[in-house]
């Protein structure tokens, strides 16, 4: 068993001392990490949040048992009294804050023994990622994971300070709630008391805001849980964290301006990183002419170009046919490749874009001595020139096609446009491309269930000049909605939402509600609307995608203290698990094998 604190009080943190401080008499606690046996002297390096301090058993001045010291082992948790002093200059180690200074220790105890961990507790040590899951706890003491949790933690108090200086109102909505249709499949939760009665966890607070703006408090915000039971990836997880807002008598103008300055103001205060603004907006038309994205990553080049009009008769029947039939040929020049890819290359690329959904993809490489394509015997010399003078086509380079319906090309080439700016190294490093795409479609085409659904949510209102379309023509409607893009990465999303009860049922219409279904599943929010309702709109970023990108780490679970993996499991609670019956009992649900 461990000793105890007793009248024993920490000075400060482990890596908050410097020069100034030699001479001090301090009380240090934390982890042994790393340790050096010397027979009479023991050097440990003691680890707590901030960093290491190095700290020195000399047992002609330990005034204790000395055997006590060298039975000391990774990961025992210590308290250290002495004094801190300069290292000699053959012993500084200037990568570390605390490099110049060391606390000789004159007591000592132990408060916790630890046995062997499972894996070393150090940065960059090759240790799988179930395995750093299962023993989540030792995984975050690692110094990067600790580093990864502060950085967000600077975010989340950033934005806070920020929207509550901009006259915003933390206000909570509640996590048992009705289950309405946003998209997602709900988290449903069994009531004991309504038998037979499900509350759902929250989606988002979409509704409970828009209520609150009915209700007159102006500017509402909240960082808080939200719950999809959807298939998880990188970037995804079963729970996550928004920061969310709404705000009365506003334009989209209005929401984007805001946001900006609270881009600007968290980059400066977390990262001392300069915003410059006005931010770029690319309409989502032009997104995805452009660069295949409604999420573009616009820190290179490689930009879509429509050669459809060139190809629109040309005897290549896989291209005139496309077009023919209301689809069209867009190409990619990957500059310099053609010195670069090998055949091989070219053909890993071929069959990656069919993950896309594409049936293939032609190219033409320019070499010295010529062309070197399979498709160019099948066009005129005149399309072959077109084609070269609209893709600025120069020896050396590959042009890559592909021709379908736009959401197969824009789906295509915008990825093979990241893969080849991975392949190439066209990205710097250290650069944040913050820019808003806007006027996204009100609606798609849900192919699965041959119908319309919310490209963004129900209650997003339409652009006034289309209000007309949103029943006879959803396909060209398009939503005062509007995304906030980091390097690539959609980090929040918004828009001015539906405020009237008239024009909420319409679009509820459209998306397939009878007027009956729509005031089943919605009736309190149009039933709210009746009673006078601001023209307002709001936008929610989500935390732990921001904090990924900040952190410039690969997967948003290393910005999330306690994450699940792919399959929607904790394996450190070994969560979700069975219950007993007689709670299965007391909610009335049997589990049918």
């Amino acid at each position: 068993m461990g000793e105890f604190l007793s009248d024993w009080k920490r000075t400060a943190l482990c890596a908050e001392f410097t020069t100034e401080d030699v001479g001090k008499e301090v009380t240090l606690m934390g982890w042994a990490d790393t340790r050096r046996d010397l027979g009479a002297l023991i050097f440990i390096d003691l680890r707590d949040r901030s960093g290491i301090m190095q700290v020195v058993f000399d047992e002609s001045l330990f005034k204790g048992d000395f055997s006590k010291v060298e039975r000391i082992r990774s990961e025992f948790v210590l308290a250290v009294k002495g004094k801190i002093v300069e290292r000699s200059e053959d012993t500084v180690n200037a990568k570390l804050p605390t490099g110049y200074i060391e606390v000789k220790v004159e007591e000592l105890k132990v408060l916790s023994k630890a046995e062997t961990p499972p894996f070393e507790i150090a940065d960059g040590a090759k240790v799988r990622e179930e395995l750093r899951l299962k023993y989540r706890y030792l995984d975050l003491r690692r110094a990067e994971m600790q580093k990864n949790l502060i950085l967000r933690n600077k975010i989340a108090n950033a934005a806070r300070s920020f929207l509550q200086d901009n006259g915003f109102l933390d206000i909570e909505t509640p996590m048992l709630q009705k289950s309405t249709p946003e998209g997602a499949r709900d988290y449903l939760v069994p009531s004991r008391i309504h038998a037979g009665s499900f509350y759902a966890l929250p989606q988002s607070p979409q509704l409970f805001k828009q209520i609150l703006m009915v209700s007159g408090f102006d500017r509402y915000f909240q960082i808080t849980k939200c719950f999809r039971d959807e298939d998880l990836r990188a970037d995804r997880q079963p729970e996550f964290t928004q920061i969310d807002m709404e705000l009365s008598f506003v334009e989209a103008d209005d929401v984007m301006e805001l946001n900006e300055r609270l881009m600007q103001y968290i980059f400066k205060e977390v990262m001392n990183i300069d915003i410059q603004l006005p931010l770029k907006r690319l309409t989502y038309k032009e997104a995805m002419e452009r660069f295949g994205s409604d999420k573009p990553d616009t820190r290179f080049g490689l930009e879509l170009q429509n050669v459809s009009d060139i190809v629109a008769n040309t005897e290549f029947k896989v291209f005139s046919s496309v077009v023919k039939n209301g689809g069209s040929v867009r190409a990619i020049n990957a500059k310099g490749c053609a010195n670069i890819f090998a055949r091989r290359e070219i053909d890993a690329l071929v069959e990656f874009v069919k993950i896309y959904g594409a049936k293939g993809m032609a190219w033409i490489s320019i070499k010295e001595d010529g062309l070197n394509s399979p498709i160019t015997k099948f066009m005129t010399d005149e399309e072959v020139d077109a084609i070269m003078k609209r893709l600025d086509g120069q020896v050396g380079d590959i042009l890559f096609f592909v021709g379908d319906k736009n959401s197969v090309v824009f789906d295509s080439l915008g990825a093979l446009r990241l893969k080849l700016a991975e392949r190439l190294e066209l990205i710097k490093k250290d650069t944040w491309d913050l820019l808003w795409v806007t006027e996204f479609p009100l609606f798609e085409y849900a192919e699965e269930e041959k119908r319309f659904v919310a490209k963004h949510h129900p209650f997003t209102s339409p652009m006034d000049e289309d209000i007309d379309k949103v029943k006879s023509d959803p396909e060209n409607a398009r939503a005062k909605a509007y995304d906030i893009v980091l390097n690539g990465n959609e980090i929040g999303g918004g828009s001015i939402r539906i405020h009237s009860t008239e024009l909420q049922e319409k679009m509820l219409e459209a998306l397939g509600f009878s007027k009956e279904e729509a005031w089943e599943r919605f009736g309190f929010l149009m039933e709210a609307f009746k009673y006078g309702t601001p023209p307002h709109g709001g936008l929610a970023y989500g935390l732990d995608r921001l904090a990924m990108l900040m952190a410039d780490m690969p997967s948003i679970r290393d910005v999330i203290a306690f994450p699940k993996v792919q399959n929607a499991s904790d394996l450190m609670t070994q969560a979700p698990d069975m219950v007993d019956n007689k709670q299965l009992r007391e909610l009335h649900i049997k589990v049918v094998e």
